[in-house]
């Protein structure tokens, strides 16, 4: 569940479930898949290629990347790659504001995480579905539409993942909650204000 629900694919869902559900589904196909394209090469493809390389650089094992001391460059790699996405799908490619708000919200996440972790080991995975769970809620205030079959969803799923990260003793449970409390209040901030 750890790996299935990635905090690097959330985006990708978010766009997704924006290209389904909202007006962006008047959108032409094509369109729709070079997007997703873009926002797979760069936010799940090139991060995780650059960390692979990275940890086999060090010698390290996956375990050995998780620990809190190491995980520095692998958050700055992925905030560059999703910062990258973010200047080609605005400023290059001018795509819908909708589309840059789920990327600028998964990148501010990124960010504070990454900061965060200075000091105390957060659970990016807890921010990321954090997130997820504010950008519907906000989308639901956005498109006015009820949300409650698609929050009991998340809201499983964010537990699902949660459990997954203190099974394999990455998290505790102060970290998992405290990330999905940074990821609940900055995905739904950002959607609203961006």
């Amino acid at each position: 569940m750890s790996m299935v629900f990635s905090p690097l694919y959330l985006p990708m869902v978010g766009l997704v479930a924006l290209f389904i559900f909202s007006y962006l589904s008047l959108l032409p196909t094509s369109y729709k898949l070079s997007v997703l394209g873009l926002v797979y090469s760069f936010t799940v493809l090139l991060p995780t290629l650059l960390i692979r390389m990275y940890r086999r650089y060090q010698g390290w094992t996956p375990w050995q990347l998780s620990q809190k001391e190491r995980r520095m460059v692998p958050y700055l790699i992925s905030i560059l790659c999703y910062f990258v996405c973010y200047y080609v799908m605005n400023i290059l490619l001018h795509t819908p504001h909708f589309m840059g708000s789920i990327l600028m919200g998964a990148l501010i996440i990124q960010v504070l995480c990454a900061i965060i972790n200075i000091w105390w080991k957060i659970s990016v995975h807890s921010a990321a579905i954090g997130g997820v769970t504010g950008a519907l809620l906000a989308f639901a205030v956005i498109f006015s539409f009820n949300p409650i079959w698609w929050l009991c969803f998340v809201l499983v799923l964010a537990g699902i993942v949660g459990t997954s990260r203190m099974v394999l003793r990455q998290h505790s449970l102060s970290q998992i909650v405290g990330g999905y409390c940074l990821g609940f209040i900055l995905g739904g901030y950002i959607i609203l204000i961006v």
